[in-house]
Protein backbone atom coordinates (compact mmCIF):
# COMPACT_ATOMS: atom_id res chain seq x y z
CA UNK A 1 0.00 0.00 0.00
CA UNK A 2 1.54 3.24 -1.13
CA UNK A 3 1.84 5.67 1.81
CA UNK A 4 0.10 8.83 -0.10
CA UNK A 5 -2.20 7.73 -2.25
CA UNK A 6 -4.21 5.88 0.07
CA UNK A 7 -8.18 7.49 0.73
CA UNK A 8 -8.07 8.34 4.35
CA UNK A 9 -10.64 5.95 6.37
CA UNK A 10 -10.63 6.58 10.38
CA UNK A 11 -9.70 3.98 12.33
CA UNK A 12 -11.68 5.20 15.31
CA UNK A 13 -10.75 2.89 18.23
CA UNK A 14 -12.71 3.39 21.49
CA UNK A 15 -14.32 1.89 24.82
CA UNK A 16 -17.37 0.70 22.14
CA UNK A 17 -14.99 -2.20 20.87
CA UNK A 18 -15.17 -3.70 24.70
CA UNK A 19 -18.71 -3.25 24.64
CA UNK A 20 -19.31 -6.93 22.95
CA UNK A 21 -18.05 -8.54 25.78
CA UNK A 22 -19.34 -6.47 28.32
CA UNK A 23 -23.07 -7.24 29.19
CA UNK A 24 -23.96 -4.36 31.22
CA UNK A 25 -24.28 -1.14 28.62
CA UNK A 26 -26.51 1.66 28.85
CA UNK A 27 -27.30 3.35 24.76
CA UNK A 28 -28.05 7.20 24.93
CA UNK A 29 -29.48 8.41 22.00
CA UNK A 30 -27.24 11.52 20.50
CA UNK A 31 -30.62 14.27 18.88
CA UNK A 32 -27.37 16.92 18.64
CA UNK A 33 -26.99 18.37 22.37
CA UNK A 34 -23.04 19.57 22.55
CA UNK A 35 -23.50 17.64 26.21
CA UNK A 36 -24.32 14.53 24.15
CA UNK A 37 -20.42 13.17 24.94
CA UNK A 38 -20.41 14.38 28.66
CA UNK A 39 -23.67 12.10 29.60
CA UNK A 40 -21.67 9.10 28.19
CA UNK A 41 -19.03 9.70 29.98
CA UNK A 42 -20.64 11.06 33.07
CA UNK A 43 -22.43 7.12 33.26
CA UNK A 44 -18.24 5.65 32.69
CA UNK A 45 -17.43 7.43 36.03
CA UNK A 46 -20.49 5.38 37.13
CA UNK A 47 -18.98 2.41 36.49
CA UNK A 48 -21.33 1.49 33.58
CA UNK A 49 -20.17 0.95 30.34
CA UNK A 50 -22.11 3.78 27.48
CA UNK A 51 -22.31 3.87 23.86
CA UNK A 52 -23.37 6.78 21.98
CA UNK A 53 -26.02 5.99 19.34
CA UNK A 54 -27.33 7.97 16.35
CA UNK A 55 -31.33 9.23 17.43
CA UNK A 56 -32.58 7.10 14.31
CA UNK A 57 -31.17 3.60 15.78
CA UNK A 58 -33.89 0.97 15.26
CA UNK A 59 -35.70 -0.69 17.58
CA UNK A 60 -34.48 -4.38 16.73
CA UNK A 61 -30.83 -2.74 16.65
CA UNK A 62 -31.73 -1.86 20.51
CA UNK A 63 -32.75 -5.20 21.57
CA UNK A 64 -29.82 -6.99 19.57
CA UNK A 65 -27.60 -4.75 22.19
CA UNK A 66 -29.69 -5.33 25.17
CA UNK A 67 -29.09 -2.86 26.93
CA UNK A 68 -30.13 -2.15 30.71
CA UNK A 69 -31.26 1.56 29.80
CA UNK A 70 -31.64 4.15 27.54
CA UNK A 71 -30.73 8.19 27.80
CA UNK A 72 -32.46 10.36 25.23
CA UNK A 73 -30.04 13.18 24.98
CA UNK A 74 -30.77 16.95 25.14
CA UNK A 75 -30.91 18.95 21.54
CA UNK A 76 -31.06 21.85 19.74
CA UNK A 77 -34.35 21.61 17.63
CA UNK A 78 -38.08 21.74 19.01
CA UNK A 79 -40.02 18.47 19.06
CA UNK A 80 -42.99 20.32 17.33
CA UNK A 81 -41.10 21.81 14.57
CA UNK A 82 -41.00 20.13 11.23
CA UNK A 83 -37.67 18.23 10.60
CA UNK A 84 -36.74 17.67 14.16
CA UNK A 85 -34.79 14.63 15.16
CA UNK A 86 -37.22 11.74 16.26
CA UNK A 87 -36.51 8.29 17.37
CA UNK A 88 -38.74 5.35 16.76
CA UNK A 89 -41.97 5.87 18.98
CA UNK A 90 -41.18 2.04 20.14
CA UNK A 91 -38.04 2.35 21.47
CA UNK A 92 -40.54 3.78 24.60
CA UNK A 93 -42.30 0.46 24.61
CA UNK A 94 -39.32 -1.67 24.63
CA UNK A 95 -39.70 -2.14 28.08
CA UNK A 96 -36.54 -0.20 29.11
CA UNK A 97 -36.01 2.53 31.51
CA UNK A 98 -35.84 5.58 29.85
CA UNK A 99 -34.39 9.09 31.06
CA UNK A 100 -35.07 11.53 28.80
CA UNK A 101 -32.71 14.82 29.57
CA UNK A 102 -34.09 18.71 28.19
CA UNK A 103 -35.27 17.46 24.21
CA UNK A 104 -35.17 13.97 25.41
CA UNK A 105 -37.95 14.91 28.11
CA UNK A 106 -39.61 17.23 25.66
CA UNK A 107 -39.88 14.61 23.22
CA UNK A 108 -40.80 11.79 25.17
CA UNK A 109 -43.68 14.06 25.93
CA UNK A 110 -44.43 15.07 22.67
CA UNK A 111 -44.86 11.48 21.14
CA UNK A 112 -46.91 10.36 23.97
CA UNK A 113 -49.62 12.85 23.96
CA UNK A 114 -48.55 15.25 26.59
CA UNK A 115 -47.79 19.29 25.39
CA UNK A 116 -44.72 20.91 24.70
CA UNK A 117 -44.50 24.43 23.79
CA UNK A 118 -42.11 27.48 23.80
CA UNK A 119 -41.45 28.84 27.27
CA UNK A 120 -42.75 32.15 28.48
CA UNK A 121 -39.58 32.45 29.42
CA UNK A 122 -36.33 31.38 28.40
CA UNK A 123 -34.36 28.91 31.32
CA UNK A 124 -31.18 29.32 30.52
CA UNK A 125 -28.20 29.03 33.72
CA UNK A 126 -28.78 28.27 37.15
CA UNK A 127 -32.23 27.57 38.59
CA UNK A 128 -33.52 26.24 41.97
CA UNK A 129 -35.59 23.08 41.61
CA UNK A 130 -38.27 21.75 44.07
CA UNK A 131 -38.56 18.45 44.41
CA UNK A 132 -42.62 17.87 44.55
CA UNK A 133 -43.11 13.91 43.92
CA UNK A 134 -41.50 10.86 45.53
CA UNK A 135 -39.30 9.03 43.47
CA UNK A 136 -36.43 6.73 42.81
CA UNK A 137 -34.54 9.40 41.24
CA UNK A 138 -34.35 11.98 43.72
CA UNK A 139 -34.46 9.32 46.64
CA UNK A 140 -31.86 10.90 49.49
CA UNK A 141 -31.50 14.44 47.62
CA UNK A 142 -32.73 17.44 48.93
CA UNK A 143 -35.94 18.51 48.10
CA UNK A 144 -34.50 21.99 46.91
CA UNK A 145 -31.44 21.93 44.95
CA UNK A 146 -29.66 23.90 42.57
CA UNK A 147 -30.20 22.92 38.62
CA UNK A 148 -28.36 23.75 34.99
CA UNK A 149 -30.94 24.77 32.64
CA UNK A 150 -30.85 25.28 28.86
CA UNK A 151 -34.41 25.13 27.29
CA UNK A 152 -36.50 28.03 25.27
CA UNK A 153 -39.38 25.11 25.32
CA UNK A 154 -41.05 23.41 28.07
CA UNK A 155 -43.43 20.56 28.56
CA UNK A 156 -46.57 22.49 29.10
CA UNK A 157 -48.85 19.00 30.02
CA UNK A 158 -47.67 15.78 30.35
CA UNK A 159 -48.50 13.06 29.02
CA UNK A 160 -51.32 10.25 30.36
CA UNK A 161 -50.27 8.43 33.41
CA UNK A 162 -47.13 10.61 34.23
CA UNK A 163 -46.46 12.26 37.38
CA UNK A 164 -44.56 15.61 37.88
CA UNK A 165 -41.81 14.96 40.73
CA UNK A 166 -40.14 18.49 40.40
CA UNK A 167 -41.10 22.24 39.36
CA UNK A 168 -38.92 25.35 38.86
CA UNK A 169 -40.76 28.96 39.43
CA UNK A 170 -40.94 28.77 35.40
CA UNK A 171 -41.26 25.09 34.43
CA UNK A 172 -42.26 21.45 35.13
CA UNK A 173 -38.29 20.60 36.16
CA UNK A 174 -39.30 16.41 36.21
CA UNK A 175 -42.01 13.88 35.03
CA UNK A 176 -42.12 9.81 35.45
CA UNK A 177 -44.53 6.94 34.89
CA UNK A 178 -42.70 4.82 37.21
CA UNK A 179 -45.00 1.62 35.70
CA UNK A 180 -43.36 2.00 32.00
CA UNK A 181 -40.14 3.13 33.79
CA UNK A 182 -40.23 6.55 31.62
CA UNK A 183 -38.46 9.46 33.67
CA UNK A 184 -37.47 13.08 32.38
CA UNK A 185 -35.74 16.15 33.74
CA UNK A 186 -35.93 19.09 31.76
CA UNK A 187 -32.25 19.94 33.68
CA UNK A 188 -28.89 18.89 32.56
CA UNK A 189 -27.97 16.55 35.13
CA UNK A 190 -24.76 15.27 33.56
CA UNK A 191 -23.00 19.05 33.44
CA UNK A 192 -20.57 20.15 36.70
CA UNK A 193 -23.30 23.17 37.43
CA UNK A 194 -25.70 20.53 38.49
CA UNK A 195 -24.31 19.98 41.56
CA UNK A 196 -26.42 16.71 42.60
CA UNK A 197 -26.73 15.93 39.12
CA UNK A 198 -24.11 12.93 39.47
CA UNK A 199 -26.73 11.37 42.13
CA UNK A 200 -29.54 11.89 40.00
CA UNK A 201 -27.91 9.67 37.46
CA UNK A 202 -26.53 6.84 40.10
CA UNK A 203 -29.80 6.60 40.72
CA UNK A 204 -31.21 6.31 37.74
CA UNK A 205 -28.72 3.57 36.84
CA UNK A 206 -28.46 1.84 40.15
CA UNK A 207 -31.78 2.71 41.56
CA UNK A 208 -34.13 2.25 38.82
CA UNK A 209 -32.40 0.46 35.91
CA UNK A 210 -30.84 -1.99 38.15
CA UNK A 211 -26.89 -1.12 36.73
CA UNK A 212 -23.88 -2.87 38.68
CA UNK A 213 -21.11 -0.68 38.08
CA UNK A 214 -18.47 -2.78 36.83
CA UNK A 215 -16.76 -1.44 33.55
CA UNK A 216 -13.30 0.23 34.18
CA UNK A 217 -11.25 2.21 32.01
CA UNK A 218 -8.55 -0.14 31.93
CA UNK A 219 -11.10 -2.44 29.60
CA UNK A 220 -10.57 0.00 27.40
CA UNK A 221 -6.62 0.39 27.53
CA UNK A 222 -6.82 -3.68 26.80
CA UNK A 223 -9.79 -3.68 23.91
CA UNK A 224 -7.78 -0.66 22.15
CA UNK A 225 -4.05 -2.04 22.19
CA UNK A 226 -5.52 -5.12 20.91
CA UNK A 227 -7.87 -3.34 18.01
CA UNK A 228 -4.72 -1.41 16.98
CA UNK A 229 -2.77 -4.66 16.76
CA UNK A 230 -4.88 -5.99 15.17
CA UNK A 231 -5.93 -3.18 12.24
CA UNK A 232 -2.43 -2.01 12.03
CA UNK A 233 -0.84 -5.68 11.40
CA UNK A 234 2.77 -5.84 10.55
CA UNK A 235 2.85 -2.16 9.02
CA UNK A 236 3.95 1.30 10.38
CA UNK A 237 2.47 3.99 11.55
CA UNK A 238 3.50 7.95 11.99
CA UNK A 239 2.43 10.04 15.18
CA UNK A 240 1.82 13.37 15.09
CA UNK A 241 3.11 14.49 18.20
CA UNK A 242 2.65 18.20 20.25
CA UNK A 243 4.04 17.67 22.95
CA UNK A 244 0.58 17.64 24.90
CA UNK A 245 -1.20 15.02 26.74
CA UNK A 246 -3.40 14.19 23.98
CA UNK A 247 -1.32 12.69 21.44
CA UNK A 248 1.31 11.61 23.60
CA UNK A 249 -0.97 9.34 25.53
CA UNK A 250 -2.25 8.47 22.21
CA UNK A 251 1.03 7.31 21.21
CA UNK A 252 2.05 5.44 24.01
CA UNK A 253 -1.57 3.70 23.43
CA UNK A 254 -0.24 2.59 19.96
CA UNK A 255 3.29 1.74 20.92
CA UNK A 256 1.91 -0.88 23.37
CA UNK A 257 0.18 -2.10 20.98
CA UNK A 258 2.78 -2.44 17.65
CA UNK A 259 6.37 -1.21 19.67
CA UNK A 260 9.25 0.35 17.39
CA UNK A 261 7.02 0.23 14.33
CA UNK A 262 5.41 3.90 15.35
CA UNK A 263 7.34 6.09 14.72
CA UNK A 264 6.65 10.15 16.21
CA UNK A 265 7.28 13.38 14.53
CA UNK A 266 6.99 16.65 16.15
CA UNK A 267 6.83 19.56 13.58
CA UNK A 268 7.52 23.28 14.95
CA UNK A 269 5.22 25.15 12.59
CA UNK A 270 6.60 28.46 14.31
CA UNK A 271 3.35 28.34 16.22
CA UNK A 272 5.01 26.90 19.27
CA UNK A 273 5.74 28.60 22.78
CA UNK A 274 8.82 29.79 23.85
CA UNK A 275 11.39 26.30 24.26
CA UNK A 276 8.36 24.37 23.36
CA UNK A 277 10.59 22.54 20.99
CA UNK A 278 13.58 21.54 22.43
CA UNK A 279 12.03 20.54 25.88
CA UNK A 280 9.24 18.23 24.03
CA UNK A 281 11.89 16.41 21.94
CA UNK A 282 13.84 16.03 25.47
CA UNK A 283 10.59 14.79 27.21
CA UNK A 284 9.94 11.98 24.58
CA UNK A 285 13.70 11.04 24.43
CA UNK A 286 13.15 10.31 28.47
CA UNK A 287 10.03 8.15 27.41
CA UNK A 288 12.39 5.91 25.66
CA UNK A 289 10.02 7.07 21.50
CA UNK A 290 11.05 7.20 18.27
CA UNK A 291 11.27 10.72 17.65
CA UNK A 292 12.07 13.05 14.70
CA UNK A 293 12.00 16.65 15.02
CA UNK A 294 10.91 18.82 11.91
CA UNK A 295 11.38 22.57 11.72
CA UNK A 296 9.23 23.84 9.19
CA UNK A 297 8.19 27.51 10.83
CA UNK A 298 8.99 29.27 7.51
CA UNK A 299 6.43 27.22 5.22
CA UNK A 300 3.42 28.07 7.93
CA UNK A 301 3.96 31.80 7.85
CA UNK A 302 4.49 32.06 4.03
CA UNK A 303 1.11 30.43 3.88
CA UNK A 304 -0.61 32.45 6.89
CA UNK A 305 0.41 35.70 5.54
CA UNK A 306 -1.82 38.10 5.35
CA UNK A 307 -4.67 35.22 6.65
CA UNK A 308 -7.22 36.91 9.48
CA UNK A 309 -10.31 34.47 9.56
CA UNK A 310 -9.82 31.95 12.01
CA UNK A 311 -11.19 28.90 10.64
CA UNK A 312 -9.62 29.60 7.31
CA UNK A 313 -5.99 29.62 9.53
CA UNK A 314 -7.18 26.14 10.89
CA UNK A 315 -6.95 24.77 7.78
CA UNK A 316 -4.63 26.16 6.28
CA UNK A 317 -2.33 24.99 9.33
CA UNK A 318 -4.55 21.77 8.88
CA UNK A 319 -2.81 21.37 5.55
CA UNK A 320 0.52 22.35 5.72
CA UNK A 321 0.72 19.48 8.76
CA UNK A 322 -0.83 17.06 6.39
CA UNK A 323 1.87 18.24 4.25
CA UNK A 324 4.60 17.94 6.14
CA UNK A 325 3.74 14.30 7.16
CA UNK A 326 3.36 13.03 3.66
CA UNK A 327 7.12 14.44 3.17
CA UNK A 328 8.25 12.83 6.13
CA UNK A 329 6.67 9.72 5.65
CA UNK A 330 8.40 9.17 1.99
CA UNK A 331 11.32 10.10 3.87
CA UNK A 332 11.45 7.71 6.47
CA UNK A 333 9.89 4.70 4.06
CA UNK A 334 6.53 3.45 3.26
CA UNK A 335 4.13 4.30 5.94
CA UNK A 336 0.41 3.33 6.07
CA UNK A 337 -1.22 4.71 9.41
CA UNK A 338 -1.37 8.29 10.91
CA UNK A 339 -2.03 8.29 14.88
CA UNK A 340 -3.81 11.33 16.17
CA UNK A 341 -4.60 12.82 20.00
CA UNK A 342 -8.00 13.66 18.58
CA UNK A 343 -10.11 13.81 21.66
CA UNK A 344 -14.43 14.09 21.64
CA UNK A 345 -13.95 17.96 22.73
CA UNK A 346 -12.35 18.21 19.39
CA UNK A 347 -14.50 16.08 17.92
CA UNK A 348 -18.00 17.67 18.92
CA UNK A 349 -16.89 21.51 18.17
CA UNK A 350 -15.65 20.65 14.81
CA UNK A 351 -18.35 18.17 13.05
CA UNK A 352 -21.36 16.23 14.16
CA UNK A 353 -20.23 12.59 14.82
CA UNK A 354 -23.47 10.92 15.64
CA UNK A 355 -26.12 13.24 15.78
CA UNK A 356 -27.31 17.08 14.56
CA UNK A 357 -25.13 18.83 16.90
CA UNK A 358 -24.17 22.47 15.88
CA UNK A 359 -20.62 22.96 14.61
CA UNK A 360 -18.37 25.73 16.98
CA UNK A 361 -14.61 25.45 15.33
CA UNK A 362 -12.67 23.25 13.25
CA UNK A 363 -9.70 21.83 14.85
CA UNK A 364 -6.51 21.32 12.33
CA UNK A 365 -6.57 17.30 13.35
CA UNK A 366 -10.53 17.11 12.62
CA UNK A 367 -12.33 19.52 10.05
CA UNK A 368 -9.53 20.79 8.77
CA UNK A 369 -7.90 17.30 7.09
CA UNK A 370 -8.51 17.12 3.26
CA UNK A 371 -10.22 14.67 1.61
CA UNK A 372 -7.23 12.36 0.74
CA UNK A 373 -5.22 12.48 3.36
CA UNK A 374 -2.61 9.87 2.51
CA UNK A 375 -2.69 7.63 5.15
CA UNK A 376 -5.34 5.55 7.16
CA UNK A 377 -6.31 7.24 10.65
CA UNK A 378 -5.97 6.05 14.00
CA UNK A 379 -7.68 8.05 16.67
CA UNK A 380 -7.90 6.20 20.05
CA UNK A 381 -8.76 9.05 21.81
CA UNK A 382 -11.59 10.45 19.94
CA UNK A 383 -14.40 9.59 22.41
CA UNK A 384 -12.63 10.22 25.35
CA UNK A 385 -12.91 13.72 27.28
CA UNK A 386 -9.24 14.96 29.02
CA UNK A 387 -9.46 14.06 32.14
CA UNK A 388 -10.16 10.15 30.79
CA UNK A 389 -7.22 10.91 28.23
CA UNK A 390 -4.64 11.57 31.71
CA UNK A 391 -6.14 8.50 33.73
CA UNK A 392 -5.37 6.69 30.26
CA UNK A 393 -2.07 8.39 30.31
CA UNK A 394 -1.38 7.20 34.14
CA UNK A 395 -1.88 3.77 33.66
CA UNK A 396 0.51 3.48 30.44
CA UNK A 397 2.87 5.31 32.46
CA UNK A 398 3.28 8.84 30.73
CA UNK A 399 5.56 11.20 32.70
CA UNK A 400 3.32 13.32 34.56
CA UNK A 401 5.05 16.43 33.05
CA UNK A 402 3.07 15.42 30.17
CA UNK A 403 -0.04 14.75 31.53
CA UNK A 404 -0.22 17.23 33.47
CA UNK A 405 0.71 20.13 30.33
CA UNK A 406 -2.24 22.60 29.84
CA UNK A 407 -3.88 22.04 26.23
CA UNK A 408 -2.56 24.10 23.98
CA UNK A 409 -4.69 24.26 20.58
CA UNK A 410 -3.30 22.49 17.31
CA UNK A 411 -3.24 25.33 15.41
CA UNK A 412 -1.22 26.86 18.44
CA UNK A 413 -0.32 30.44 18.85
CA UNK A 414 -1.85 31.40 15.35
CA UNK A 415 -5.15 31.53 17.31
CA UNK A 416 -3.53 33.66 19.93
CA UNK A 417 -2.87 36.08 17.79
CA UNK A 418 -6.17 37.81 16.82
CA UNK A 419 -6.01 39.30 13.03
CA UNK A 420 -3.09 38.26 10.90
CA UNK A 421 0.04 35.94 12.27
CA UNK A 422 3.45 37.83 11.92
CA UNK A 423 6.54 36.91 13.45
CA UNK A 424 6.17 40.19 15.27
CA UNK A 425 3.52 39.55 16.02
CA UNK A 426 3.82 35.84 17.27
CA UNK A 427 6.90 37.18 19.36
CA UNK A 428 4.79 39.31 21.00
CA UNK A 429 2.55 36.79 22.48
CA UNK A 430 5.15 34.55 22.82
CA UNK A 431 6.66 36.48 25.30
CA UNK A 432 3.76 37.47 27.60
CA UNK A 433 2.32 33.88 27.52
CA UNK A 434 5.69 32.71 28.68
CA UNK A 435 5.34 35.36 31.53
CA UNK A 436 1.99 33.97 32.36
CA UNK A 437 2.73 30.55 32.82
CA UNK A 438 5.89 31.59 34.73
CA UNK A 439 3.44 33.45 37.26
CA UNK A 440 1.22 30.68 37.59
CA UNK A 441 3.76 28.66 38.41
CA UNK A 442 5.19 30.90 40.79
CA UNK A 443 1.89 31.22 42.52
CA UNK A 444 1.57 27.51 42.84
CA UNK A 445 -1.71 27.83 40.34
CA UNK A 446 -0.35 25.41 37.04
CA UNK A 447 -2.01 22.56 38.54
CA UNK A 448 -4.85 23.60 39.76
CA UNK A 449 -6.36 25.57 36.64
CA UNK A 450 -7.10 23.92 33.52
CA UNK A 451 -5.64 26.68 31.16
CA UNK A 452 -3.81 29.84 31.53
CA UNK A 453 -2.81 32.14 28.32
CA UNK A 454 -2.23 35.29 26.27
CA UNK A 455 -4.16 36.37 23.69
CA UNK A 456 -3.08 39.18 21.41
CA UNK A 457 -5.33 41.47 20.60
CA UNK A 458 -6.36 43.26 17.10
CA UNK A 459 -6.52 46.49 19.60
CA UNK A 460 -4.00 49.75 20.35
CA UNK A 461 -4.75 52.35 22.44
CA UNK A 462 -3.14 55.46 24.01
CA UNK A 463 -1.11 54.77 26.89
CA UNK A 464 2.13 56.61 28.61
CA UNK A 465 5.16 55.24 29.36
CA UNK A 466 8.42 57.58 30.27
CA UNK A 467 6.14 60.44 30.35
CA UNK A 468 5.54 59.94 26.45
CA UNK A 469 2.56 58.83 24.83
CA UNK A 470 2.27 55.32 23.28
CA UNK A 471 -0.17 54.01 20.76
CA UNK A 472 0.05 49.96 21.52
CA UNK A 473 -1.56 47.32 21.80
CA UNK A 474 -3.58 44.66 24.21
CA UNK A 475 -2.57 41.77 25.57
CA UNK A 476 -5.77 39.58 26.81
CA UNK A 477 -4.84 37.13 29.69
CA UNK A 478 -7.05 34.10 30.05
CA UNK A 479 -7.29 31.44 33.34
CA UNK A 480 -9.82 29.32 33.17
CA UNK A 481 -10.36 26.25 35.56
CA UNK A 482 -12.73 22.80 33.81
CA UNK A 483 -13.11 19.07 34.14
CA UNK A 484 -13.53 18.04 30.65
CA UNK A 485 -13.06 21.47 28.44
CA UNK A 486 -16.48 21.56 27.31
CA UNK A 487 -17.56 23.95 30.57
CA UNK A 488 -15.33 26.27 32.16
CA UNK A 489 -15.37 29.28 34.37
CA UNK A 490 -12.77 31.79 34.89
CA UNK A 491 -10.50 31.25 37.94
CA UNK A 492 -11.03 34.08 40.60
CA UNK A 493 -6.57 34.41 40.23
CA UNK A 494 -5.72 36.52 43.57
CA UNK A 495 -5.21 40.48 42.48
CA UNK A 496 -1.29 40.44 43.33
CA UNK A 497 -0.95 37.81 40.51
CA UNK A 498 -2.76 39.50 38.00
CA UNK A 499 -0.49 42.49 39.15
CA UNK A 500 2.93 41.25 38.39
CA UNK A 501 1.55 39.74 35.00
CA UNK A 502 0.29 42.67 33.46
CA UNK A 503 3.10 45.20 35.54
CA UNK A 504 6.27 42.39 33.89
CA UNK A 505 4.08 42.59 30.29
CA UNK A 506 4.02 45.92 29.54
CA UNK A 507 7.33 46.68 31.09
CA UNK A 508 8.93 43.55 29.42
CA UNK A 509 6.91 43.18 26.23
CA UNK A 510 8.09 45.53 23.85
CA UNK A 511 4.87 46.56 21.98
CA UNK A 512 2.25 46.43 24.97
CA UNK A 513 0.85 49.19 26.87
CA UNK A 514 -2.36 47.51 28.10
CA UNK A 515 -3.41 44.15 29.68
CA UNK A 516 -7.22 43.34 30.48
CA UNK A 517 -8.24 39.86 32.03
CA UNK A 518 -11.32 37.53 30.54
CA UNK A 519 -13.71 36.65 33.16
CA UNK A 520 -16.39 35.18 30.80
CA UNK A 521 -17.07 31.20 31.14
CA UNK A 522 -17.91 28.42 28.57
CA UNK A 523 -20.51 28.70 27.54
CA UNK A 524 -21.31 31.34 26.17
CA UNK A 525 -17.50 32.11 25.65
CA UNK A 526 -14.88 29.24 24.19
CA UNK A 527 -11.66 29.07 26.10
CA UNK A 528 -9.49 29.79 23.47
CA UNK A 529 -10.61 33.15 21.89
CA UNK A 530 -10.35 33.22 17.91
Amino acid sequence: MSSVSTTARVLTVTAEHEASSEPEVVLVLDFGSQYTQLIGRRIRELGVYSEIVPFSIPPDRIRARQPRALILSGGPRSVYEEGAPRCDPAILELGLPVLGICYGVQLMAHVLGGEVAPSDRREYGAAQLEVVGESPLFAGLPREMTVWMSHGDEVRRPPEGFRILARTDRSIGAIAHPERGLYGVQFHPEVAHTPYGREILRRFLFDIAGCRGQWRLSAFIESTIARIREEVGSGRALCALSGGVDSSVAAALVARAIGPRLIGLFVDNGLLRRGEFEEVLCAYERMGMRVHGVRAGERFLRRLRGITDPEQKRKIIGAEFIAVFREEAARLGPIEFLVQGTTYPDVIESTSVRGPSAVIKSHHNVGGLPEHLGFRLIEPLRELFKDEVREVGRQLGVPREILERHPFPGPGLAVRVLGEVTPQRLEIVRAADAIVVEEIRRAGLYEQVWQAFAVLLPVSSVGVMGDERTYEQTIAIRIVSSVDGMTADWVRVPYDVLERMAHRIVSEVRGVNRVVYDISSKPPSTIEWE
